[in-house]
């Protein structure tokens, strides 16, 4: 999309099948959504911003690697860089990474498997109190993922309130996915867009609105917050990581979901 004086670009880095289940939701519900074999088929999604002198990356997919989850669902990542190639972009030209979690569906790309930056010249954005639950504490992360956080703090931004990345992206924290999570909201002009992260799985939790995410973290926080979002998108077009086919759009009704074309 072009968003005022912004170039967004929409990435998957792969896929993620999903059940039921993951939403807390029973076998044989939304039949129409999960309708091959019982799974719906959805992205991994990153974002690429392209604004005055900044490429930034929202979120840095699954990487070359993939993860079982119960009843049969599977990510599998590896593709993130096909995208960026398409955009004629190298992982030397990113300048920031906006990592709205740590999940290993969000930060895969970041650090090779020696723990070196895999975006060399990028400042890596975040919220803090991931870090404390995921590099410090119980969260799952992968060995090598979790060593070059420590190993490259001089080159990260760990967010304690929201902030501005640059002028028209504002991190804006949203815990309760994970205590750190974070939303990206765009503005220029007259136009706005909310990257969502994970805080909204897909827009079937906006028409099922007591539908958890099987990730949460903290659930009774991660529902205030998708309440509060979901309010904000009968204003204002986002977009989350698993969207499908990475498509923004506004809620327009308690029951309809508007994809925005965009310009």
């Amino acid at each position: 999309m072009q968003l005022g004086a912004m170039q967004v670009d929409a990435i998957s880095d792969g896929t993620f099948t999903v059940r039921p289940e993951y939403f807390g939701a029973e076998g044989d519900a939304r039949r129409e959504f999960f309708a091959r074999d019982g799974f719906g088929w959805l992205p991994i999604g990153c974002f690429l911003i392209r604004t005055g002198e900044r490429t930034i990356l929202v979120d840095a997919g699954m990487g070359p690697d993939q993860d079982e989850l119960a009843h049969g669902m599977v990510l599998v990542g590896g593709q993130l860089f096909v995208g960026l190639g398409a955009l004629g972009i190298g992982a030397e030209d990113i300048t920031d990474v906006v990592i709205t979690h740590f999940h290993t569906d969000h930060v895969g790309w970041l650090f090779d498997l020696a723990a070196e930056p895999v975006f060399p010249n990028a400042i890596i954005w975040y919220g803090a109190a991931d870090w404390d639950y995921f590099v410090n504490g119980p969260g799952d992360i992968r060995p090598h993922i979790r060593d070059g956080f420590l190993a490259q703090a001089s080159r990260q931004h760990p967010l304690t309130h929201d902030a501005t990345v640059t002028p028209g992206v504002t991190a804006v924290l949203t815990p309760g996915h994970t205590p750190g999570h974070l939303c990206v909201s765009l503005e220029s002009g007259p136009d706005r867009l909310l990257l969502l992260g994970d805080a909204i799985t897909c827009p079937i939790q906006l028409v099922e609105p007591t539908w958890h995410s099987y990730g949460d973290v903290d659930p009774t926080t991660a529902e205030q917050t998708r309440q509060r979002l979901r309010a904000e998108l009968e204003t204002t077009p986002g977009v989350g990581a698993h969207f499908p086919a990475l498509s923004a759009g506004q809620l327009l009704l308690p029951d309809q979901w508007l994809p925005r074309t965009g310009k």
